[in-house]
């Protein structure tokens, strides 16, 4: 049986600060990102031995859990992946790059879209996501705003830049000031990578 595995961050602990703490990376990564990884393949196993034993199973119970715990890792294994350090160049995308047209040609200007995601992001009841999607079939770009992991995403989307704003994606660092974390957070998006899922690569 095939089992989820939890992804090597693509930078060091330190290396997002000061916008990120390398002790909220550490425990992000290592601690919850890792539960998420553990439930779901037990889960999977306990699936796995109710079809080798035939025996019955709460599905609905058993299902809902997955969903959350899946999509928990999935989000936080392209969380990891559409930020870097800002030395790197990270927090401004490509002034020629086909994904800007697109951004400037939806939201009408690149400011107007930062402002739509933050909005999103600081609005989040409780705790999940800010999403930036591009729609399978029409091409389109959206924002969406996810509760929990799972929770209000459409079918069809492509995720392309995410933004976590549970509670222990910021608090130690910023307390209760959401939108600040999220103010700071544009300074280390990678452009480049959310580029590159925008042109299939």
């Amino acid at each position: 049986m095939e089992k989820y595995k939890l992804p090597s961050l693509p930078y060091g602990y330190k290396d997002l600060e000061p916008y990120m703490s390398e002790e909220v990376l550490t425990l992000h990564h290592d601690k919850h990102h890792a539960a998420y990884v553990n439930a779901a393949n037990a889960l999977l196993e306990k699936i796995q031995d109710a079809r080798q034993n035939d025996t019955g199973l709460d599905y609905k119970s058993v299902l809902k859990s997955l969903s959350f715990n899946v999509a928990g890792h999935i989000l936080h294994e392209t969380f990891w992946q559409v930020m870097a350090p800002s030395s790197d160049g990270a927090g401004a995308p490509e002034k020629k790059g086909k994904l800007l047209k697109e951004i400037e040609k939806e939201f009408g200007s690149f400011e107007r879209f930062k402002t739509e995601f933050s909005e999103t992001a600081k609005s989040v009841e409780g705790s999940g996501w800010a999403i930036l999607a591009h729609h399978k079939e029409h091409g389109a770009l959206a924002i969406m705003q996810v509760e929990k992991h799972n929770v209000n995403f459409y079918p069809e989307q492509k995720i392309l830049l995410c933004l976590d704003v549970w509670e222990h994606a910021y608090y130690l660092d910023y307390k209760n000031d959401r939108a600040k974390f999220i103010e700071n957070w544009w300074n280390i998006v990678n452009w480049k990578e959310v580029e590159k899922r925008f042109m299939g690569e």
